[in-house]
């Protein structure tokens, strides 16, 4: 039987396209947890905030802030993943980087852009669905705005496995939507299975929106496993292996999903 898995998740204001600042009080953190576990979880844009200037900010796959998660996670003993902005091709990326203590990284690219909020004419969409496997677990990870997007993040079952057991989102949330984060996260669980993790920042942004974190751990039934407060704070939490395998045999809604194609 697979290990359960261990997930510590900063919650945490964000100096604003600082990031110097950023990376100096995310590694304060990160080194002050005993025993991180597992995986440990950074918000969306984790370097800048939701900036929506990538020209000044976006780095390569190999610049500072991606050598820094790498040397993070070898420290550490475990997976180092958020979200940065990327520059690759001539195009920006707000891509989800899961940097393994082996440093054999991982990304995706945030598919759903946040229109509202201009993104979609400063970055480029991700097309391709991803999934980590780790430790015996399968992860899907998405970033903010990607939640409200249910066909995107459809459980579907392969053989006679899920393709995914857990939803690991990072996020720029905020306030003023709060109520739909806090319905969402369970929804996602419940309808494909599986735990859903989720970070939310803290703290207003650079363009005056205030964020309330609400980063939270919803188990396959929909229950609150945890629910972080407004205020900025590092927790570490457990998820049951058997809890989900015992779920799914007793419970085995997924084979009856309905076949479809994802249009790219």
């Amino acid at each position: 039987m697979r290990p359960d898995l261990t997930l510590t998740l900063i919650q945490t204001s964000l100096a604003w396209e600082n990031p110097a600042a950023n990376l100096e009080m995310l590694q304060k953190k990160i080194e002050a947890v005993r025993d991180p576990g597992d995986v440990i979880v950074l918000p969306e844009m984790f370097t800048t905030g939701f900036s929506m200037r990538p020209e000044a900010f976006a780095e390569p796959m190999d610049g500072r802030s991606v050598r820094w998660m790498r040397e993070l996670a070898r420290k550490a003993g475990a997976v180092v993943c958020g979200s940065l902005i990327i520059g690759e091709n001539d195009r920006f990326f707000n891509r989800f980087i899961w940097m393994p203590p082996t440093g054999e990284s991982r990304f995706y690219a945030k598919r759903h852009l946040f229109t509202l909020g201009g993104e979609d004419r400063h970055y480029a969409a991700g097309s391709e669905q991803v999934t980590i496997a780790h430790n015996g677990w399968r992860i899907r990870p998405l970033i903010c705005f990607d939640l409200r997007f249910p066909v995107w993040l459809r459980n579907r079952v392969v053989g006679n496995e899920a393709e995914y057991d857990l939803l690991l989102c990072v996020a720029s949330w905020p306030d003023r939507r709060a109520f739909a984060w806090r319905a969402l996260m369970p929804a996602r669980a419940i309808e494909n299975q599986c735990f859903a993790v989720a970070v939310n920042r803290v703290g207003a942004d650079g363009n005056g929106v205030y964020h309330t974190g609400d980063s939270m751990v919803v188990d396959p039934l929909g229950e609150t496993l945890l629910a972080l407060t407004h205020l900025e704070v590092v927790a570490t939490v457990t998820l049951s292996a058997a809890t989900l395998d015992d779920l799914r045999r007793q419970l085995p809604f997924l084979a009856g999903g309905d076949r479809f194609t994802l249009e790219r």
